[in-house]
């Protein structure tokens, strides 16, 4: 999770923006705390889609359908405006990370035990959302939270909100309408999508937690090539155990009427409404017990996030949205090092905040700061599990004894951090908060009228349409400051969405110009047809443009014989 840029939100509707989470096909989602108290997290929808009155009709019946979603297993919506000039949904901020985030890079495959739980939890996640009318349509790895209590499904509704604005399966601005790993036949077909859609992808997340693969390949293995298996070959099981290799084999049959029901998916499971089995065990490993307790200590020491000090100019750029993240809410959980760097904000909580949020301040941005109507949701706790539902003694010790140990460990991390941060190398006190967080709450090198939300989008007969959209972050030398999102529709057909980085390399004072590079996938799981390893010069146009070259090495761009384009800013 990354701090607040200079032109980003501080404040929508009643919620008070404390640091960036990341974003998706819908747009960007912050971590926020209501004027309750409450953490929440608030999705903002881009512009170019909130300015198209078909998606705005489907998202009021999307939004106003999951707010009928109730149960223990999801992430409650809370609030929303969805007649803002941004529009915006608030959910239930989820105390864990995501499972693409567990099994893809923090744990790896899950245990039978865990993958079992995990099944009977996402079966009655989606009994409720198919209870209000809805098909999620969209569930995978990353739309599914970890927590100690069990998993909990998130952005349902989503996909049929961006469904409206698509020709075929694939958005105006190129996002696909489903996760090409995780779609089900019928969604590659364009066929009606009924419930049975969902339990496919079920059968595809189980297969992913119990293996750490995608049952049909990656995008490595090609866009058409996995949306062919997908719809006319057998999924690789291999890997998965023996006890539910016949569960998921049969939540992956082709042919939807010849799917498990939900209610069948839970009998299998040995759990039916329990959703997680009454022992004296967590149903996750102990290293991952041991890792929410840690991520749980940083929300504590999350403070609301300083207004900005003076009123923005040329110089000091006007509000500017910020540019989108992957497909899902916040991947990445660093666990924070002793470093001069304030601790970052990881998406974790287990306890309640340490102190009540400030009184908010002014709105910052084009976000609208008018309070929605008040409803029921707002001040309702998270869902909680019957009382039928308790846990095993045993269970619970272990769990207080994890978050205990956790806290120990943490407040020691936050100790020496502060200490590092409150006295810098040269031995003078640091005038910097230790709440603040990212190279955007920082000084850098890098000219103000650079930094913020950029797009571009270019046409090529050959290749296809591109749409891009950068953010630019203040930095020093070697920092990564730039985030740059693709999403191309091919000429031949199909799609394929890209998320890169790049560092700073420099600043010359000669032209005014600022290079980056070199750009690399932020996500290892990206395919082949993301770009990779270029550097890039951009020069100012105007106070609104900017003029970049792009190459190899820095050859081809000092030259002026790279690839070039134009950017926008974001207003």
């Amino acid at each position: 999770m990354q701090g607040l840029g200079d032109g980003e939100p501080r404040q929508v509707g009643v919620y008070r923006l404390l640091g960036r989470l990341g974003a998706g096909g819908m747009g960007d989602v912050y971590l926020a705390r209501s004027d309750r108290g409450r953490t929440v997290a608030v999705k903002l929808v881009r512009e170019e889609l909130a300015a198209q009155e078909e998606f705005r009709q489907r998202f009021r019946y999307e939004v106003k359908a999951a707010r009928r979603v109730g149960g223990h297993w999801t992430a409650p919506v809370l609030d929303a405006d969805t007649e803002a000039v941004v529009p915006w949904v608030a959910t239930g901020y989820v105390a864990g990370p995501s499972l693409r985030q567990v099994v893809g890079s923090d744990y790896g495959p899950l245990p039978e035990h865990s993958v079992r739980t995990l099944a009977a939890g996402l079966a009655l996640a989606l009994r409720d959302i198919h209870g209000a009318g809805l098909v999620h349509r969209d569930l995978k790895p990353s739309n599914v939270l970890v927590t100690i209590d069990g998993p909990r499904v998130i952005d349902f509704g989503i996909a049929r909100a961006l469904e409206t604005v698509t020709d075929s399966r694939v958005t105006r601005t190129g996002v696909l309408v489903g996760s090409p790993g995780f779609m089900a036949p019928e969604q590659v077909r364009g066929d009606r999508i009924t419930p049975a859609c969902d339990v496919f992808c079920l059968g595809s997340v189980l297969a992913y937690a119990a293996t750490g693969k995608m049952p049909f390949g990656t995008a490595q293995t090609g866009f058409h090539v996995v949306m062919y298996r997908i719809a006319h070959e057998e999924p690789d099981l291999e890997g998965v155990p023996t006890a539910l290799a016949d569960l998921i084999q049969d939540c992956l049959e082709k042919d939807p009427a010849a799917r498990p029901s939900l209610g069948e998916v839970l009998r299998r499971t040995g759990m039916q409404e329990r959703g997680a089995a009454d022992s004296n065990e967590p149903w996750l490993p102990g290293p991952l017990v041991a890792q929410l307790g840690l991520h749980a200590v940083s929300l504590l020491n999350t403070e609301n996030p300083e207004p900005p000090a003076s009123a923005p100019s040329r110089d000091d750029p006007p509000g500017r949205e910020s540019a989108p993240e992957t497909a899902s809410v916040a991947q990445a959980l660093p666990i924070p090092d002793v470093s001069p760097a304030p601790m970052p904000l990881p998406r974790l909580s287990l306890l309640s905040p340490e102190r009540e949020p400030q009184s908010a301040g002014p709105a910052v941005g084009a976000v609208p700061t008018r309070q929605p109507a008040s409803h029921s949701g707002n001040q309702n706790p998270l869902p909680q599990p019957s009382p039928s539902r308790k846990r095993g003694r045993g269970r619970m010790t272990m769990l207080i004894i994890a978050v205990v140990v956790a806290l120990s460990a943490g407040s020691v991390i936050y100790t020496v951090t502060r200490r590092t941060d409150d006295h810098r190398a040269d031995g003078a006190p640091s005038n910097t908060p230790t709440s603040s967080a990212g190279p955007s709450a920082r000084d850098g090198v890098i000219p103000n009228a650079f930094l913020g939300a950029w797009t571009s989008t270019t046409h090529n007969k050959d290749d296809g349409s591109y749409f891009q959209r950068m953010t630019i972050r203040q930095g020093e030398a070697s920092d990564n400051v730039v985030e740059l999102v693709v999403d191309v529709n091919k000429t031949e057909g199909g799609t394929y969405h890209c998320e890169l980085k790049a560092r700073l390399q420099g600043v010359s004072e000669s032209d005014d110009s600022v290079t980056f590079g070199p750009f690399y996938p932020s996500d290892r799981e990206q395919g082949d047809e993301c770009p990779a390893g270029w550097n890039s010069k951009f020069t100012l146009l105007s106070k609104t443009a900017l003029s970049e070259v792009s190459g190899i090495g820095n050859e081809a761009i000092e030259t002026g014989k790279g690839n070039s384009r134009t950017w926008k800013e974001v207003q």
